[in-house]
């Protein structure tokens, strides 16, 4: 279970320094943290319980992302991939849902999307791109998360 946090928290940070360099992510990326993710949670609760909540969480963010699309596309009229929100965001949600029971999902998606606001609104003006990083925040505040979640008894992400 160390290895797995860690190796998360790794690629979570990975993700984090390439999104702030280079507002670009290597693809492969994704589908490791998605992977890992899903791993570190299957070895916490049965398979049927697994399941449920993963395709609870794959419906939220996919109804989230179309909201977001209908949204953008008819009521803003703009483009939706790559200019109101990158395929590396969208990527991370979903990786970020394999990871966690539904509740605990939402609780931390909610408080990484905060998390994310908070930080670039204060960051915003030392920032030369005016693009907001969201996989790169996100990556960051999943990295905190999981090296917290090592200190010995902290209650586990997965009691819910």
């Amino acid at each position: 279970m160390i290895f797995l946090k860690l190796s998360i928290a790794l690629l979570c940070g990975s993700i984090a320094v390439q999104d702030f360099r280079e507002r670009a992510v290597l693809w492969i990326l994704f589908p490791l943290t998605a992977a890992l993710l899903a791993t570190l949670y299957l070895k916490s609760t049965f398979l049927q319980d697994f399941l449920w909540n993963i395709f609870t969480n794959l419906i939220l963010v996919s109804f989230m992302i179309l909201i977001l699309y209908i949204y953008t596309h008819f009521i803003r009229g703009k483009a939706f991939l790559n200019h109101s929100i990158g395929l590396g965001d969208v990527l991370f949600f979903y990786a970020f849902a394999l990871g966690f029971p539904t509740f605990t999902f939402v609780t931390l998606f909610v408080c990484s999307l905060l998390f994310s606001l908070f930080f670039f609104s204060l960051a915003r003006k030392r920032l030369t791109n005016k693009t907001i990083p969201l996989a790169g925040l996100m990556g960051l505040f999943l990295t905190g998360l999981m090296l917290t979640s090592l200190i010995p008894g902290l209650p586990s992400l997965y009691t819910l």
